[in-house]
């Protein structure tokens, strides 16, 4: 499914309709360069998800951040990290395997480690708040 946004409210609107449909186990693969949208999809996933928090930033330098919602929501950044060895040594699993929604913004630093039922989700700029998103199904859903 292809979707153009044409501002930040616009592309979290999308993403919280997106994940009230969602469950435990969910997990989004966001990818696309910097100033795509990957951090204003999220926010928009913490808002469907009921999270009360007024601000969800992304977690470059903390690397994960949890938020309590309807469902747990973790939202996890892997821009400063290398793929291999140390990501590998994160424990990523316990959120890939929980018991809430996980996004994860560089997710193609975790190609081939991510679960089968992974949501990918490719965002790239359109123009100045315009963004072209691109959300692929497990199975073609």
């Amino acid at each position: 499914m292809k979707i153009t946004t044409r501002s930040p409210e616009e592309t979290r609107n999308l993403a919280a309709g997106l994940v009230r449909e969602l469950g435990p186990g969910s997990v989004l693969a966001l990818q696309g360069p910097l100033g795509s949208g990957k951090t204003c999809f999220a926010q928009g996933c913490a808002r469907g998800l009921g999270v009360e928090e007024r601000y969800v930033t992304s977690p470059t330098f903390v690397l994960v951040r949890e938020y309590s919602g309807r469902l747990p929501f973790y939202h996890i950044d892997l821009y400063r990290l290398a793929p291999g060895p140390e990501i590998e040594g994160l424990g990523l699993d316990e959120y890939l395997e929980g018991n809430g929604v996980t996004a994860i913004e560089w997710a193609e630093k975790l190609a081939g480690r991510l679960p089968g039922r992974t949501i990918e989700i490719s965002l790239a700029c359109a123009g100045e708040t315009e963004r072209e998103i691109s959300i692929d199904f497990p199975g073609g859903k």
